[in-house]
């Protein structure tokens, strides 16, 4: 029931991210018009998915075989076999570099394009995205699933206004449901209206007592909320039970296969940035065993997204990001796992004006360093917002009234561009 607690409650969860329509966009240079970002937390090893390195020592080569793609003489690891076969469609990126081997300091890295700062947490890409670009179809501009992974994949130092939306729940639930995006059978119009204009009054008395900004960021929020709940569009392209049996087979029926599922149905009615997290991939001990766990899904579900959005005709414009932290350590550790390592690892980016079937960059023989053509989180970042349409080097106000630009330094990667 949609009662004055629940509406505070949703508030929480919409995270005030269906923001009012930006108009930041170059219309005429936009390549990408939604992204789907698939963030693997733990740090994704390279040697055990996109850059296998079969002719070296067992210590360095790891546990499994690779296997052939759709790219002349590319190889995978032996369980991309499903990705293998769409390599024809991605461009895998295997010189991407930083210098941070925490966790923390290396998921703030992947997803503001920033290195970390003590002083501030930067915004998110999906953020900056809802800012700069506002809400299409009365759709959540930027939508986590199931939630935001962390405080760097939120709104930063920007206003509550382009926090992500949350879904919440498990898709692969067969009780799957949106949080708070359907009123309750028993709430009636009138009823839905006249909490509203109560709502609206509490909002007025609430500007007197405090800042205005923060009024107004609820009250945008508010009533992009009550145009969400009552587009049947929009709640339609929450709902995974429209989608047919065969097509959440091809996808899994597990939480990766139908998170993607989901990502694939809101980018297609309109939101702009879409991020979900699979697996977990921090495979200190026993790389073997995590692998064989994590990846197969993945696979799976990578595969199909890539397949079923060039068949609806949304690859072109609908840029797909695969990636981590950071990397793994060249070299096997004593306890059968790899270690965290951040000076060259992979990345895979789809769609959206991005080259089909390509491999950017390389790693040496042990994969110790990159030993051509390094990408750096800076320019990852000014390339997705160039393929956006966002300027990157457009500057927005952080605590103090000090102007940062959306990306500091880096250059677009221009070879990876179709």
């Amino acid at each position: 029931m949609l009662n004055r607690r629940n509406f505070f409650k949703a508030g929480a969860a919409f995270g005030g991210a269906l923001s009012m329509p930006g108009l930041a966009a170059d219309k005429g240079n936009i390549r990408a018009k939604s992204v789907i970002h698939i963030y693997l937390p733990g740090g994704l090893s390279a040697q055990e998915s996109f850059d296998p390195k079969p002719y070296n020592p067992s210590e360095y080569r790891g546990p499994f075989s690779s296997i052939s793609t759709k790219i002349t003489g590319e190889r995978f690891s032996e369980n991309l076999r499903k990705t293998a076969q769409v390599a024809d469609k991605i461009c895998v990126i295997r010189s991407m570099t930083h210098g941070e081997a925490a966790h923390e300091r290396g998921t703030h890295n992947m997803l503001t394009g920033y290195r970390p700062n003590p002083a501030v947490v930067y915004p998110s890409l999906g953020s900056i995205t809802a800012q700069q670009l506002g809400t299409r179809n009365d759709i959540p501009p930027y939508v986590c699933i199931p939630k935001a992974f962390n405080e760097y994949s939120g709104r930063g130092f920007l206003s509550s206004a382009y926090s992500p939306f949350s879904t919440g729940g498990d898709p692969s639930s067969s009780k799957f449901k949106v949080q708070n995006l359907q009123r309750h059978d028993k709430l009636t119009e009138e009823r839905f209206n006249r909490r509203k204009n109560i709502l609206a009054d509490m909002n007025s008395l609430s500007a007197i007592n405090h800042e205005a900004e923060i009024v107004s960021a609820m009250n945008a929020f508010n009533e992009e909320s009550y145009k969400l709940m009552n587009s049947p569009t929009a709640v339609a392209a929450f709902d995974l039970s429209k989608e047919k049996n065969s097509t959440k087979d091809w996808y899994g029926r597990n939480q990766t296969g139908q998170r993607l599922l989901l990502a694939r149905r809101l980018v297609e009615a309109g939101s702009r940035y879409v991020a979900l997290t699979a697996g977990g991939w921090d495979h200190h001990d026993k790389i073997r065993d995590g692998i064989r766990k994590h990846l197969p899904p993945l696979d799976q579900a990578f595969a199909a997204l890539i397949k079923d959005l060039d068949q609806r005709g949304l690859l072109d414009s609908t840029l797909v990001i695969l990636n981590s932290e950071f990397g793994r350590t060249p070299k096997i550790n004593k306890t059968a796992g790899r270690d965290h390592y951040p000076k060259v690892f992979s990345m895979v980016m789809a769609g959206g004006g991005i080259k089909r079937g390509y491999i950017h960059g390389k790693s040496d023989t042990t994969s110790s360093t990159v030993e051509d053509s390094p990408v750096e989180v800076a320019d990852y970042a000014r390339t997705v917002y160039t393929l956006m349409g966002i300027d990157p080097d457009k500057a927005i106000m952080s605590p103090g009234e000090r102007p940062v630009r959306l990306v500091y330094g880096g250059q677009v990667v221009n070879d990876i561009l179709a």
